[in-house]
């Protein structure tokens, strides 16, 4: 078993948990997530994600950070850890969003990445007057707009010419330091971003599950990928709440919860999301605390339970595990301290009885 690596969520909506909790008032400001990220940096942890809305689908009428100009920012405030944008493609012609990336890349000194995600939200493209295609064409767009980055990243002179887009002649200088090319990260639980995973993606993004269901997505998505050269990796989203005694996690998940569910109207977010939107229909089967599955991982409990839990989801396939907390910097502190410490010796005694 090989040691995870750890990431966080850069809280872009102002909490990942409970919107207004008493010790975390909502704060969706950069400042906030630059410090946030470089705690994290601090604390050990390898990774960040910073997801991607133009308007708050939560509520309109609340902050939301700015991915692109943020991940470059943190590129030049920070030193070790990658940093990961989500990107939508509907809201960007493939050649600029290349060069954009580069660009972070060389700050970043080959740290970034990019997360690509076909839509959701209808009312952030509907209102910007964007076209929202149909749920499959996005992912077709998608493919497509992907394999146009990819090509310009190369350093190459690209001529491309597809249905959505028509490159020619255009090379960019300097190419990506990452190599082959910056990361690319893929989420999505329909049987289209699966198929769009195992295809162009580095690592395939899931959302938080109880371990048989992610047990049996790995199997899946691994053999559409097995005509591949390179393996497919794996990350997962979760929440974590980790006390001394199981007990106290527990409560600490009931007071959350119940905030959760006193202060978080849905409404709007749910009136926005696409019908055809797998991931809302999976995760209504998981309700508890947190965005993209939250605490459906089961990442709740002592520390040793938390401990064991993720060694267990190492075992099946899991290398990265990008985490929400809440408050967020004690919280992720704690992890640090506590878990993982816990999970690395886990590691070390799992792979003296394999040996």
């Amino acid at each position: 078993m090989t040691e995870p690596r750890y990431g966080i969520w850069i809280p872009v909506y102002g909490n990942c948990g409970v919107m207004n909790h008493p010790l975390e008032p909502r704060d969706a400001s950069y400042l906030r997530a630059k410090n946030l990220i470089q705690l994290a940096q601090k604390s050990g942890f390898s990774t960040t994600l910073i997801a991607q809305h133009i308007i708050n689908p939560r509520n309109q009428e609340l902050d939301q950070l700015e991915t692109w100009t943020a991940a470059a920012a943190f590129a030049e405030a920070t030193t070790s850890i990658e940093i990961i944008a989500a990107v939508k493609p509907l809201l960007f012609h493939p050649a600029v969003l290349a060069k954009m990336a580069l660009g972070i890349d060389a700050i970043s000194r080959g740290r970034f990445a990019i997360n690509l995600v076909s839509a959701w939200f209808r009312p952030e493209m509907e209102k910007a007057g964007i076209n929202f295609l149909k749920h499959d064409e996005r992912y077709r767009y998608s493919d497509e707009w992907i394999s146009v980055v990819k090509a310009l990243w190369s350093g190459e002179k690209v001529n491309f010419h597809g249905k959505y887009f028509q490159i020619n002649d255009l090379k960019f200088s300097p190419s990506s330091i990452a190599k082959p090319h910056p990361r690319i990260y893929v989420g999505g639980e329909s049987e289209a971003a699966q198929e769009l995973a195992a295809k162009q993606a580095h690592t395939f993004f899931l959302n938080g599950r109880p371990i048989e269901v992610i047990r049996e997505t790995i199997a899946q998505v691994t053999q559409k990928a097995s005509s591949r050269s390179q393996p497919l990796d794996f990350a997962m989203s979760a929440f974590v709440i980790a006390r001394p005694t199981d007990a106290e996690a527990e409560t600490e998940y009931q007071n959350l919860r119940a905030m959760v569910l006193a202060q978080d109207d849905r409404s709007e977010l749910l009136k926005g999301v696409d019908a055809e939107v797998v991931m809302f229909k999976n995760m209504a089967k998981y309700p508890g605390v947190g965005s993209n599955g939250g605490t459906a991982a089961g990442l709740v409990g002592s520390y040793d339970t938390v401990a064991h839990r993720i060694a267990e989801f190492t075992k099946v396939g899991i290398g990265t595990f990008m985490l929400q907390f809440q408050p967020f910097a004690t919280e992720m502190e704690r992890f640090a301290a506590e878990i993982i410490p816990r999970v690395r010796a886990l590691t070390v005694e799992s792979a003296a009885i394999a040996s």
